[in-house]
């Protein structure tokens, strides 16, 4: 641990307020709503710039496996030919890639599919090179390597991540064709392993009236997010490994700051600077970047946490039921004010609902998948799902959401979404709710 550089920044007052049911607001500032409605180049705005890929031929494999020595042991384990699970990426440098809830099962997204959102592309980091320094109000500024922070007790903690934007096309203009990963692929959920952030500000010893920290990432913009210290003390950690191995570079290689249930954007990746101060800095990614227009002429700011949400990702589209009978209606649904405690599924476009079944344990701030059991007779169905959280949050329907937030809301999008089953068994999304 060395002493540091410490540049300051100019900081600028905001009062908070209390977070309301579906505005969500920490804080609101005045401003011009954003005219008209277009799609932003964050989250899912961007147009998609990869090429089409036809899909892949089917694996040809032996008739009877039994009659044939199998493949060799590797250093790295592959997929099943048979399975081919990608992201969907939009952009480029300044871009997303969408991970594909509908190819999932359980709770857990693999490493490679888990979604990414960067400003500036992906740099290249050496670890053994990349620190993470912590200064301004503290008694001891330092500076941590890898290898230091390593040194500290660890803590494994399973979160999800989700971009605030997603979710907008869904919300704004929803399309029959739209897939899980279409409306709401930027949500991902992993095994995290780091040090309590709160563990390395008492070892530099924050000044007691320091109130709010500056987070800057290593990426080519300098992605710089203001955080309340208290959210320091909770449960934000520093991690370097995900689902049993090191960040992927994509998720923030080799340090990333984790917020528990925050929007994703403020769980700063490529970690290199803290700065504790007395009020947030008010950086450029705050006044004109994860601002949210609102009706009346003003916008939130600092939107810190998640609403309660949900999605079925089987069936949908643009699968076909095989056949009449039982079929699991299943997908995932999280919060970032704690636990899920209750998924209701409606089959019949939200005339009634009933209690859906968990197949994991409701964690803090974690997806939950769940699952209710539905017969189809051959009848069109519009299958529903709505989530409750334990802070009494409800999920809303798009038209509460629009009449809350207009059309224009940027960010934060947790309607009630789901899939209209026509006569023949076809699967559309349905997102007028």
């Amino acid at each position: 641990m060395t002493d540091p550089t410490t540049p300051s920044d100019v900081a600028s007052a905001v009062s908070l307020s209390r977070r309301e049911l579906l505005t969500g607001a920490a804080g609101v500032i005045g401003g011009a709503v954003l005219a008209g409605l277009p799609m932003s180049v964050d989250g899912q705005g961007a147009k998609p710039t990869a090429p089409v890929v036809p899909p892949p031929a089917r694996p040809v494999v032996p008739l009877d496996a039994t009659k044939l020595q199998g493949a060799p042991t590797a250093p790295l384990g592959m997929r099943s030919d048979f399975e081919s699970p990608t992201r969907a990426p939009y952009g480029e440098t300044t871009g997303s890639s969408l991970t594909p809830l509908q190819d999932l099962t359980g709770n857990i997204t693999p490493s490679d599919l888990h979604f990414e959102r960067h400003h500036a592309g992906i740099p290249a980091l050496d670890p053994e090179r990349h620190t993470l320094t912590i200064h301004g109000l503290v008694d001891r500024p330092l500076t941590f390597s890898l290898n230091d922070i390593k040194r500290f007790p660890q803590v494994t903690r399973t979160y999800f991540v989700e971009c605030s934007g997603n979710g907008r096309n869904s919300y704004r203009d929803p399309k029959p064709d739209m897939t899980p990963q279409k409306v709401s692929g930027m949500v991902s959920t992993s095994e995290w392993t780091g040090v309590p952030l709160a563990t390395l500000l008492r070892e530099a010893g924050v000044k007691p009236e320091a109130t709010w920290f500056l987070a800057e990432g290593g990426d080519a913009c300098l992605l710089t997010r203001s955080v309340p210290i208290a959210k320091a003390w909770d449960d934000a950690m520093i991690v370097w490994a995900q689902n049993g191995e090191s960040l992927r570079p994509a998720q923030g290689y080799p340090l990333r700051l984790l917020l528990p249930g925050w929007e994703g954007n403020i769980n700063v990746k490529w970690i290199r600077r803290i700065e504790l101060g007395t009020q947030p800095w008010m950086t450029r990614w705050e006044t004109s970047k994860y601002t949210d227009p609102l009706p009346n002429g003003t916008a939130r700011i600092f939107t810190f946490e998640i609403d309660a949400k949900s999605i079925i990702t089987s069936p949908a589209a643009p699968n076909t039921l095989a056949s009449q009978g039982w079929h699991s209606v299943n997908g995932l649904a999280w919060s970032g004010r704690g636990r899920i405690a209750r998924v209701e599924v409606s089959t019949d476009g939200g005339g009634t609902w009933h209690d859906a079944e968990f197949l994991n344990a409701p964690q803090p701030k974690s997806t939950v998948r769940f699952q209710y059991m539905w017969e189809w007779k051959g009848g069109e169905s519009v299958l529903l799902s709505r989530a409750t959280d334990e802070a009494g949050f409800v999920q809303p329907t798009r038209t509460a959401l629009i009449a809350e937030r207009g059309l224009g809301t940027d960010y934060h999008y947790n309607q009630i979404v789901g899939w209209k089953v026509d006569g023949a068994g076809h699967v559309t999304f349905h997102g007028a709710t």
